[in-house]
């Protein structure tokens, strides 16, 4: 579904924390900032900025 929409599946990522793992949450988060940052701008939105 997300192909079809022009975005990267690579850009969405669902993950379980509860609230007892602050550490898990903390590098969850950081790997996936890091993968989108590998991955550069979103293309969706820069090709709307472009109309």
């Amino acid at each position: 579904m997300l192909k079809s929409t022009g975005i990267d599946p690579e850009r969405l990522r669902m993950e379980f924390c509860s609230s007892a793992e602050g550490q898990r949450f903390k590098e969850i988060a950081t790997e996936f900032y890091n993968q989108l940052k590998e991955l550069g701008g979103n293309p969706v939105k820069e090709s709307s900025s472009k109309n």
